[in-house]
């Protein structure tokens, strides 16, 4: 097996786009058209809430969707088709079924009980969907990644290796989106959930993601010497999205800067935080089980802490403590520390630790037996 380098900034950039999912989806709660995508509505709203999330919710998706495909090119280097196929399809299928059936539909109860609705069981896939569609892709693309992974020394991987190494060489890969944007034509560029736009936008993120690592190092020196061109070309995109067009542009101009923004995250993650630190291991940890139980925890913070007569900021403020707090405890104190629930949560049955030291016993027994 082939020891690879372990990337703490992919892992970091995965934790700080769940965190902010997290904030994103409270924010819809303040949106006055909240209700018509099943979220719990404030009756008082913050819009101005919204400006921000305008320009995050054009590639916070999408850079999940990239991240994964990186994902798939590091888990690769250590298994053969048939034992990556087994540990994807515990790691995604598993809980996605399990959250289809048992945690989806515990916000859509929060949802009914909140609106004085008929208590129904409703299961649904809701922001799992996610999940869903990597698995797809996985199933779709295995049979092309292995191919390439036989082919490594090849000339398509030395011409990529070069051709990345230009700015131009990162941003041309944009023209697929743009494609996309074109031939779909999304009536939002940002609705991605269970949508065929969303299903296409995330599988040319997925693709060109493993692409992009599977090119070595010349990709991350580009983004690194280059991250400043591609912020600022995403700023006047959305600088020209804003004035505008009132945040939403035609699809083939939000695709350019969902990418630009994207390669500039890229390029800052790579500089500042491809490091160790015991706080991103916690957190990279922690990270897939919150992003499964987050809305029915937002939805309880939302039921809680709509009706109270304080000022709409300290609604907001208190429900994203209350997420955030309420999201660590039940992670630590029943997901990480009940044995059975681990795999439902995408969680290793074992830690490695306990596998390290249950290696380790073994060896002292042969020893101790010679």
């Amino acid at each position: 097996m082939m020891k690879t380098e372990r990337r703490y900034d992919i892992d970091w950039l995965r934790v700080i786009a769940i965190g902010l999912l997290l904030i994103y989806h409270i924010a819809i709660v303040f949106q006055p058209w909240a209700m018509f995508i099943g979220f719990i509505r404030s009756d008082e709203f913050l819009e101005g809430l919204w400006k921000p999330m305008t320009m995050l919710n054009v590639w916070r998706i999408p850079l999940l969707f990239y991240v994964s495909g990186m994902g798939l090119y590091f888990a690769m280097r250590k298994r053969n088709w048939k034992q990556l196929l087994l540990e994807r399809t515990k790691r995604i299928l598993l809980p996605f079924v399990f959250g289809f059936i048992a945690i989806t539909t515990l916000h859509m109860y929060i949802f009914q009980t909140y609106y004085d609705m008929p208590l129904g069981y409703y299961p649904h896939v809701g922001h799992l969907w996610f999940l869903g569609n990597i698995f797809a892709y996985v199933l779709l693309l295995l049979p092309l990644f292995f191919y390439l992974k036989k082919n490594e020394n090849g000339r398509f991987k030395n011409g990529l290796s070069k051709f990345m190494g230009n700015p131009v060489g990162p941003l041309s890969i944009s023209i697929f989106f743009v494609l996309e944007a074109l031939l779909v034509k999304p009536q939002l560029f940002a609705l991605y959930a269970e949508t065929w736009h969303g299903f296409f936008i995330g599988f040319l993120a997925f693709f060109f993601g493993f692409l992009f690592v599977y090119s070595g190092k010349t990709f991350w020196q580009t983004v690194l010497k280059w991250r400043w061109l591609y912020i600022g070309l995403a700023a006047v995109l959305f600088g020209i999205r804003y004035f505008n067009y009132a945040t939403e542009a035609p699809g083939y101009l939000t695709a350019i800067e969902s990418n630009c923004w994207i390669f500039g995250v890229f390029g800052l993650g790579y500089k500042y935080l491809n490091k160790p630190s015991k706080i991103l291991s916690y957190l990279s940890q922690a990270a897939y089980p919150v992003y499964i139980i987050h809305m029915f925890v937002l939805y309880a913070g939302a039921m809680f802490i709509l009706p109270l007569e304080i000022p709409i900021l300290l609604k907001f403020v208190g429900i994203v403590a209350f997420t955030g707090l309420a999201c660590y405890l039940i992670y630590e104190f029943i997901i990480k520390r009940i044995g059975f629930l681990k795999p439902l949560f995408g969680l290793k049955w074992k830690s490695n630790k306990a596998k390290k030291l249950m290696k380790m016993y073994h060896l002292k027994i042969k020893d101790s037996s010679n």
